[in-house]
This record gives structure tokens, C-alpha cells and sequence, in this order.
């Protein structure tokens, strides 16, 4: 039996902040706030960050992996085009990663803002095809887990 050459999954991700739904929206939306929670940190070298946020808008960010791992000094570029924004509501984008000069997977998100109490619950929806050598599911899961505890230190208490 041939490896399978395609894994498909979905993943939901849900997070509360202390902060209206307009501010957190806010953290997707301006260029500056999210390339410093989303591009930059530790373990990663920034080498092109571009946003246009808005329907059909692109985003690209291309960083180089500087930790001590196997990969180190390899080449990640995330490609994303906006499908559907609703202000402090919705955000929709599908993306395609690659790691070197080959890409990984190809996903589609949904980002929804939902007011409560205390902010705002985040309710984040990926369905992605991760491909042959791919990080798989439970690490891009991992990943955005760790982007999205990021985001909150855009909303300290």
C-alpha cells in the first residue's frame, strides 16, 4: 500500500481575552500588532512581513528558523489571502506554508470575536491538507496554540 500522500484535519482552538472584541480584531488587523505577536519571537530571524487586510488582501511572512534544531537557517514562508472579514465578528483566510522550497499544507481559518462578560471569546477553526514531510495536525495545532497565547500579551490586565 502506497503512504498516503495527504492528511486532512480540522482542528478548533478557543481562547478568552480581556479585551472587547474590537480590540482583539484589532490584534489581526493592524499590520504592526500582528506581525508582533504572529512573526516575531524567539527562535525566529523576521525576514519579510507584509500585510493588506481586506478582502482578497495578501499577507506574506518569510522568517528563517534560528533555534538549535535540524532545521535551523531553513526558510518558512506563510502565504495567506483574506476570504471574508466582518469587522470584530469574522475573519476568513486560507494560507499555504512551506518550509524550504517545498510547501507543506494549504488551510483554510476561521477566526470568530464573540462578546462576553469579561472580553471577548476567540473561536479559531482550522481545516488544512498537510502534505508529504509536513509538520502534520498536532503540531500546527501546537503552533497556533502557542501564536494565540501570544495574542494575549497584546491585552495585558
Amino acid at each position: 500500500m502506497e503512504e498516503q500522500s495527504v492528511i486532512h484535519s480540522t482542528f478548533v482552538i478557543e481562547r478568552s481575552y480581556p479585551a472587547t472584541p474590537e480590540r482583539v480584531f484589532g490584534a489581526f488587523s493592524d499590520p504592526a500588532k500582528k506581525r508582533r505577536w504572529f512573526a516575531e519571537g524567539e527562535g525566529f530571524e523576521v525576514e519579510h512581513f507584509e500585510m493588506d487586510f481586506q478582502v482578497g488582501g495578501k499577507e506574506c511572512a518569510r522568517f528563517r528558523i534560528s533555534e538549535a534544531t535540524p532545521l535551523t537557517g531553513t526558510a518558512c514562508t506563510n502565504d495567506t489571502t483574506y476570504q471574508d472579514i466582518v469587522p470584530r465578528r469574522r475573519v476568513v483566510f486560507a494560507y499555504t506554508m512551506t518550509l524550504g522550497d517545498k510547501r507543506i499544507s494549504a488551510s483554510l481559518v476561521t477566526i470568530e470575536f464573540l462578546s462576553a462578560d469579561e472580553g471577548t471569546n476567540l473561536v479559531f477553526t482550522e481545516q488544512g491538507a498537510f502534505f508529504e514531510g509536513a509538520d502534520g495536525p498536532a503540531t500546527r495545532e501546537e503552533g497556533w496554540r502557542k501564536l494565540l497565547e501570544r495574542l494575549s500579551d497584546e491585552f495585558p490586565r
